[in-house]
């Protein structure tokens, strides 16, 4: 960023209210902002030698961006509505600059539930997504409900009405969505969408033999720089079950990891890129599959570098019912996997040896809830934000922390039944109930100065 001249003084008039800043403050919006565009590199006018602007906003809500922007604090006046202010942030180019100073760092210990957003449509939700942004997305049958850091639903996604299997965010802009093969149709199961318009934007296809091959495509994942790659696991007709591989930029196919070993790729519950590593992480867990298959991918050596399975364990059957593994999630920092049962107790693969075996943490167990009903379990899931390791069992998430994972505190909100999926992003925690269709929004409590 240049450095703005001594005398830097702007006039702005916004809305027939005339205020008097500097460009040194005006810079402090950014150069991606809405002030970025009228000011050049050195944050003098771009355009011509005046120094005043009319904007045709809201003056009091102007004033509150303009003050925060000087400061640093928000400080919302009782008499100005708070989603108008975020949609004036939106226009300026703010929404970051907002959300820092209204949300403060997240933190799974202070967090505080702030909203519980009923669903659209009837029936259960079946998967929630948390929005690099603030917003979040969820999976409903065919179709995909997304909701902008307001909570407002904006336009809804589907993939020509095909049931949904997995949904992840690109970046604030374009969800990608998996679904279930369209026989017949050689299109594929997923495609890319503008979260703005809801505009298919491109669909992904497999491609094998020199044929366009329908396929369901199931859990999803991607890397960023430098590569930008979408990942998901596929089952075809033909001997497409494996790992497909598509650049997030033209769709086309890059690569397609065939199932060497009868592993289930196909059926993959969870994938997760590990930069660290450059390693793609693929599970293919209970119930979905009688045994449980955790692998780590190299498509650069197109090989399997580590594995781990239940299935040769030497444990008697009883015990390892009670141990059946229900999520797993890499922590790259601990060079581990973090696996979770349906007792809640957390198990740890160590990623540096070739035999692992689980090192389960009986410190990390909870009771369960008798209230819950046992017809139609939630299974546990695992999520990992800040250093912090959450999971989630019957109607409550937990939180653990420190090298050991000790069980620091729980988040509870009983309306709505028990917690079938949760997400983390955006300094915000999405928890989706399955008796009720609402999902729970829990984030750091606001500053002092916010109201």
């Amino acid at each position: 960023m240049g450095i703005p001249k001594s005398n830097d003084r702007i006039t702005l008039n916004v809305g027939g209210k005339v205020f008097e800043t500097t460009s040194t403050t005006l810079a402090n919006a950014g150069r991606h902002s809405f002030f970025g565009a009228l000011f050049d590199a050195d944050w003098n006018p771009a355009s011509s030698s005046s120094t005043d602007f009319f904007l045709d906003r809201n003056p009091d809500y102007f004033a509150v961006l303009l003050d925060l922007l000087r400061t640093g604090e928000l400080c919302i006046p009782p008499h100005l509505a708070e989603k108008q202010l975020l949609r004036e942030a939106q226009f300026y180019g703010l929404t970051d600059h907002v959300r820092a100073a209204r949300w403060g760092p997240f933190d799974g210990n202070r967090v505080s539930l702030s909203a519980s957003v009923p669903g659209t449509a009837p029936g259960d939700g079946t998967a929630i997504r948390a929005g690099p942004d603030g917003g979040c997305c969820v999976a409903h049958g065919c179709i995909v409900h997304v909701y902008d850091w307001m909570l407002e639903e904006r336009n809804p996604l589907h993939l020509d009405y095909q049931i949904v299997n997995d949904v992840g965010w690109l970046d604030s802009e374009h969800v990608v969505v998996s679904a279930c093969e369209r026989l017949g149709r050689g299109e594929g199961g997923m495609g890319l969408f503008s979260v703005s318009t809801g505009e298919t934007r491109h669909r992904f296809q497999v491609s094998h033999e020199n044929q366009v091959k329908s396929f369901t495509a199931g859990a999803l994942s991607f890397s960023s720089n430098p590569d930008y790659r979408v990942f998901s696991s596929c089952k075809g007709r033909s001997n497409e079950y494996g790992i497909g591989v598509w650049d997030q930029v033209t769709g086309q196919q890059l690569d397609f990891f065939y199932d060497p070993l009868g592993w289930s790729l196909g059926d993959a519950d969870r994938l997760q890129w590990l930069p660290a590593s450059n390693c793609l992480l693929v599970a293919t867990l209970f119930p979905r599959k009688d045994n449980c298959y955790i692998s780590l991918l190299d498509f650069r050596a197109k090989s399997m570098v580590w594995s781990w399975s239940d299935i040769g364990a030497s444990a008697p059957a009883a015990l390892l019912d009670h141990k059946r593994v229900r999520d797993a999630l890499a922590i790259e920092d601990a060079t581990s996997i973090c696996v979770v049962n349906e007792f809640e107790d957390l198990g740890f693969l160590d990623l540096r040896t070739s035999a692992p075996s689980v090192r389960w943490s009986s410190r990390s167990r909870l009771i369960r809830n008798p209230k819950m009903s046992e017809d139609e379990p939630c299974y546990p899931k695992l999520g990992f934000h800040n250093g912090q390791l959450f999971t989630s069992m019957n109607d409550s998430i937990s939180v653990f922390c420190g090298p050991e994972w000790v069980l620091t505190s729980r988040l509870r909100h009983s309306y709505g039944g028990p917690i079938c999926d949760f997400s983390l992003g955006g300094d915000r925690l999405f928890a989706l109930h399955s008796e009720e269709n609402v999902f729970d929004v829990w984030e750091a409590p606001p500053s002092p100065l916010s109201f």
